[in-house]
């Protein structure tokens, strides 16, 4: 073989056959065949026509395994965490959103200073959560961590 030669017929140099596991026989990569990776031809059987985003899928799925309620307190949670870092830059990290159930955010936190600021600005955090979230929420329950 020439230096500048075609090195794609030699063995493990720039080849996409590999030995399988079970038989020691080739197999060809996704690459190798008609179509090439990520395209039409690639497709396994029964996979579907089209992709979908996670974030399209994940409500549907949390619907059919009766998750939906857990996944709006995780979009209430991160939301909460917005909000403060938006408006009480120094609670981040110092205050979660714990529970949302019949109407009512229960937030947890860390320092009795901080419960202080987050009871004075509640009006404001509380319209800015409802309208962050599909939940409806009418009050903010705080609680001091036991540390």
């Amino acid at each position: 073989m020439s230096r500048g030669g075609d090195r794609s017929s030699a063995p493990g140099r720039g080849s996409r056959r590999h030995l399988s596991v079970k038989g020691g026989t080739p197999r060809e990569d996704a690459t190798d065949r008609p179509g090439g990776e990520g395209q039409a031809g690639d497709r396994r059987e029964g996979a579907p026509g089209r992709m979908e985003r996670l974030a399209d899928l994940l409500p549907r799925i949390a619907r059919e395994h009766g998750l939906e309620e857990q996944l709006d307190q995780a979009r209430a949670a991160v939301a909460w965490d917005r909000i403060v870092a938006d408006r009480v830059p120094a609670a981040v990290g110092a205050c979660r959103l714990v529970d949302l159930r019949q109407d009512v955010a229960t937030i947890e936190i860390d320092m009795p200073i901080v419960a202080q600021e987050i009871r004075l600005r509640t009006p404001e955090l509380l319209a800015a959560l409802r309208a962050a979230v599909r939940t409806p929420v009418r009050q903010l329950r705080l609680t001091t961590r036991h540390v």
